[in-house]
């Protein structure tokens, strides 16, 4: 399944997204896409009801916006330098590790949405990413069960603001978590719905300029052993968000770099996930 959230800022509802494109409210099945949802086998529960129910769904018109197709999670994790040809652009080597941070879970909007260019930021910066969305509780997982734990994948854009990242002392997140900087959508797609995500296409254009265009093949730590490595340290709920990085062509790569300004428009995607667009815009 695709799974969806429509409507005004605030006010979304749950749907689902056909094959041929149509989308459909499932409001009447009584559940939103949280951590109920995903913890309680919601999407079995969800695909049962449908068998059912569809008929009777109303439609959702295209023109309408989307949000992120889940609720707020607990947390958004992040993995940091997780393609190895971005680690070598950020001029740093490749892990031993993977390299954690969080990203606060306010920075979440729809697929969509406008960007907004943080007050006073001169470097707002751009990373077309696969997330994952976690269905069970995980705490102290082996590799070997991980996947077990995936509810589904879903595109996201880890915007990050390089001066607040990197020049301002402490940790990552200061400059991951500004308003707005955490697009995700249009769509979650369950497992079943992607054959294999270590060979995904994801691509990232700035004013139709590809700038990212890589695979997920070129993970440093796969699905399995991130998943497992992050619940050596915290236990994942369902619904939690893991970012598993993204790949080279970010602003900060180029010579001399390259960051966002207000009326630039970024489009991403990734293959079986979709793709999204958003317009930056100045902080007001």
């Amino acid at each position: 399944m695709k799974l969806i959230r429509f409507g005004a800022i605030g006010n979304e509802k749950p749907g689902v997204q056909l094959e041929n494109g149509n989308r459909l409210d499932v409001s009447g099945f009584g559940q939103d896409y949280d951590e109920q949802f995903f913890g309680g086998d919601g999407i079995v529960r969800l695909k049962d009801w449908l068998s059912k129910n569809m008929d009777s769904c109303p439609k959702v018109d295209s023109s309408i916006r989307l949000g992120a197709p889940l609720c707020r999670p607990s947390k958004i994790i992040c993995i940091g330098l997780n393609y190895a040809k971005h680690a070598q652009e950020a001029g740093m080597e490749i892990p031993k590790e993977p390299v954690l941070f969080f990203k606060a879970t306010s920075a979440v909007v729809g697929p969509n949405d406008d960007v907004v260019i943080p007050k006073g930021s001169a470097k707002t910066d751009w990373e077309v990413e696969l997330a994952i969305v976690i269905g069970k509780k995980a705490s102290y997982v082996s590799e070997s069960e991980a996947m077990d734990h995936v509810a589904g994948y879903v595109l996201h854009n880890d915007y990050s603001e390089r001066e607040y990242q990197i020049e301002r002392s402490g940790q990552w997140v200061k400059g991951k978590s500004c308003d707005t900087f955490a697009p995700i959508g249009p769509f979650i797609a369950t497992p079943d719905e992607i054959e294999d995500p270590h060979n995904l296409d994801l691509w990232l254009k700035v004013n139709g300029e590809m700038l990212q265009n890589s695979n997920t093949s070129d993970f440093v730590f796969d699905i399995p052993t991130s998943i497992s490595y992050i619940s050596q340290f915290m236990t994942l709920l369902p619904g939690d968000v893991i970012s598993t990085g993204t790949p080279f062509g970010v602003g900060l790569g180029f010579d001399p770099p390259r960051y966002l300004k207000p009326g630039d428009v970024v489009e991403l995607g990734i293959d079986g996930l979709g793709s999204s667009r958003q317009v930056a815009k100045a902080y007001s």
